[in-house]
């Protein structure tokens, strides 16, 4: 029986679970990501006729929407059922675009979780395409454009070539900025202090110096700033220790709620040092549909860009009938628990959690890769012990006396472990104090003074990063990643460590771009941006609106900008080195991430050196080793230089630029292809992968990955070997490169 039905989702992998679960009666195609987008090379967007963008097909889209309206002729309905998300709306909106003139029963499905019966609800509750979603998206995606092609070619006049930026972005690195001005800032301050050390019943513990004459320490307004002072305190300690107060007060600890996309990410991070993009790649596989030994393909988890952290009735109840069968009705919370998000957070989907809280990570681990594992157990676990009874602790604060000065001890035990006893994050340890009374006289063991120093504010790891986004309201669920992976990308921060902080150009480009777009480049107004993306999907705000009144107070600020803004020097700075060719001044320039020194007579001297620069900022040449090759220049007949480039070593003539002329390095080995009187090029692709290619390119299509042999195979007498490594022994092996033949010569 022929299929009536076709679904389409985004991804491949989703698309084969899927089609597991709903059998010969559907077409389940990828869409793999958007078919339609705004031009690579323009803006594609008619400004003056009301921000209209224009749409083409993604490049190598072609065949495949051609194969769906094909599809879309042959079947009775059409469900699209891309992400549930605003750019997923996106995506079923150019999908139904592009069929319905073919076939016009199409309908919007959406999965939240990708389980058999999920999908099977999903289908049958199917729905229309949501409108303000797609005008949401198609909002943030002008904004984005308007604010890249028109701050680009600014950056590019006005601070060096290959420059960008974006306006989520550009503020993402403003927040680094900033932090790293605060640091730069920042004075340490010198403060002691003061320890006592008292030891009763056994038990040891430590009272530190908490006041003096009723006056609170401190490190801002009183503290003890050197060791002068701190040694009077010392000093002036009498033997007699008194007891004044005791207070003791029960706390109870709730678990913490179901990720959202935000906090998997914080939480990744910091527990398995993934970045927020890999995490999301690894929470998209397992939200997409695994194969799990005994259980067949199904989704691991919900969907995984949410900052909800509901938890649906169905999805409580499993968790709390699997946590009193597998761990007993004691741990289990007296009442179903449920978490309150944050204001103005887009609630359309659940938490992530588990889809099945019986497949537990024992259940599945040995059908996940590690990485798999690991997050799939952090997700799991969490959402395990959202029903499980707080923990209860009991803390106990004392003060002890010694004349006008206070110290105090503080100890906290646990009453009931609670959640804790299956909550490894849980704080489990306690710190115990023996049983003192009010008025009671100690005798401390020994005190001791210790020198500290306020420390400026720490850099931004990855996971604070995103918290901080989260925080402030910049970006959604779906953008954090993309965020982060971006402002790395475009060199305008770096990490050390494990910590953000600015590049040179991304200093330069943020201090430009803030003194001129204030209104742009800020937090507040970013912030209040997204909450009109989240009302255009409400309704509450019209799309056009936003995007008039955002662009006339942008355009504004260009304009002024274009005949204000002064060209920056930070690019191209004077050095005291003087061009070795003709006499003038080297300028340190700086191309992306290529920095050198350049002859400032350019054009007419164009004598370029590399240099290394010492800690103390002083700049020295490096003259490059200059390797001949013995082949003259066929043009002049001077040397040829071998330069490295992009793609691999080539041959250059020594009088460049004044003779252009370059040859490609060839093996001593004949081009294989019969007729052709080439030599092997080895060659380095695009990804930096080696590859070899005939001399006589385009006119001769010789291409191999691995390296050509000039020998004869004496098995099916091809013109050529190859050398092919081998991983598992760590060697090479001279094979022939015809697959029928299986010819191998021997190992090296």
């Amino acid at each position: 029986m022929s299929a009536t039905k076709l679904l389409i989702v985004e991804s491949p992998s989703k698309a084969k679970t899927i089609k597991k679960y709903l059998g010969s009666s559907y077409y389940v195609k990828a869409s793999v990501g958007h078919i339609k987008d705004l031009p690579a090379n323009r803006m594609g967007i008619k400004i003056d006729q009301d921000f209209e963008p224009v749409y083409t097909t993604v490049k190598g889209k072609t065949e495949l929407l051609k194969e769906l309206k094909k599809l879309a002729k042959e079947v009775d309905s059409i469900y699209i059922g891309t992400d549930p998300d605003r750019e997923g709306e996106a995506i079923a909106y150019h999908l139904y675009n592009s069929l319905e003139k073919v076939n016009k029963n199409i309908y919007r499905v959406l999965f939240n979780e990708i389980t058999k019966k999920s999908v099977k609800t999903a289908i049958s509750q199917a729905t229309t395409i949501d409108m303000q979603k797609v005008n949401a998206q198609q909002a943030r995606r002008v904004l984005d454009r308007i604010v890249g092609y028109k701050l680009s070619p600014l950056l590019w006049k006005k601070v060096g070539k290959g420059l960008s930026a974006g306006r989520v972005q550009s503020v993402a690195t403003k927040i680094i900025v900033d932090r790293e001005d605060e640091i730069i800032k920042f004075q340490s301050v010198e403060y002691w202090n003061i320890k006592a050390h008292f030891k009763k019943d056994n038990t040891e513990f430590i009272a530190s110096l908490f006041q003096i004459d009723d006056k609170k320490l401190d490190t801002k307004n009183f503290r003890l700033e050197d060791k002068g002072a701190a040694d009077t305190v010392l000093t002036n300690l009498s033997k007699k220790y008194v007891v004044s107060k005791i207070e003791e007060k029960q706390r109870k600890q709730e678990p913490l709620p179901p990720f959202t996309t935000s906090k998997l990410q914080q939480e990744a991070s910091s527990k398995f040092g993934f970045s927020a993009k890999k995490t999301m790649l690894i929470a998209q596989k397992l939200y997409e549909g695994i194969d799990i030994a005994n259980h067949g393909t199904t989704g691991l988890i919900t969907y995984m860009r949410t900052d909800s952290v509901r938890i649906s009735d169905d999805a409580i109840k499993s968790l709390r009938d699997y946590i009193e069968l597998t761990y007993g009705s004691q741990i289990l919370s007296t009442s179903e628990r449920r978490y309150k998000g944050k204001k103005n957070i887009q609630d359309a989907h659940e938490a992530i959690r588990p889809t099945n809280i019986e497949l537990s990570p024992n259940v599945v681990q040995s059908s996940l890769s590690d990485e798999e594992f690991k997050l799939y157990k952090l997700i799991w676990s969490r959402f395990l012990v959202t029903q499980m009874k707080e923990a209860l602790f009991s803390k106990t604060v004392v003060d002890i006396k010694n004349g006008n000065y206070l110290f105090r001890a503080s100890g906290e035990v646990i009453i009931e472990k609670g959640y804790l006893e299956h909550d490894s994050k849980g704080k489990a340890e306690a710190t115990t104090l023996p049983l003192l009374k009010e008025k009671e006289s100690l005798k401390a063991e020994k005190t001791e003074s210790e020198q500290k120093f306020t420390q400026p504010p720490a850099r931004y790891t990855e996971a604070s990063l995103i918290k901080k986004l989260e925080d402030e309201g910049i970006g959604r669920p779906s953008t954090y990643a993309t965020i982060v992976s971006t402002i790395l990308d475009r060199d305008y921060v770096v990490k050390e460590e494990g910590k953000f902080k600015p590049s040179d150009i991304g200093v330069v480009v943020t201090k430009q771009l803030a003194s001129y777009f204030d209104s742009l480049i800020n937090i507040d107004f970013t912030s209040k941006l997204e909450d009109e993306l989240d009302q255009i999907e409400s309704g509450e705000k019209e799309y056009l609106e936003t995007l008039k009144k955002f662009y006339d107070s942008f355009a504004t600020s260009l304009e002024y900008a274009e005949k204000e803004m002064p060209k920056t020097k930070l690019l191209s700075q004077e050095t005291d080195i003087k061009c070795d060719k003709c006499g003038a001044i080297m300028m340190l320039k700086q191309v992306k991430k290529q920095k050198f020194l350049a002859c400032s007579s350019y054009p007419e001297c164009k004598n370029i050196k590399n240099f290394k620069q010492d800690a103390d900022g002083t700049i020295t040449v490096v003259e490059k080793e200059i390797q001949y090759s013995e082949t003259p220049c066929p043009t002049c007949g001077k040397r040829m230089i071998i330069t490295k480039g992009p793609y691999g070593n080539y041959l250059r003539c020594e009088d460049y630029p004044d003779c252009k002329t370059t040859q490609p390095i060839t093996l001593d080995i004949s081009c294989p292809k019969d007729g052709c009187d080439g030599k092997v090029v080895e060659k380095r692709s695009r990804k930096g992968k080696i590859f070899y290619s005939c001399s006589n390119y385009p006119k001769c299509d010789f291409v191999s990955w691995y390296k050509p042999v000039n020998e004869e195979c004496p098995k099916c007498k091809s013109s050529y070997l190859i050398e092919k490594y081998s991983k598992k022994t760590d060697s090479v092996k001279i094979a022939c490169p015809e697959k029928t033949c299986g010819f191998v010569k021997k190992e090296q």
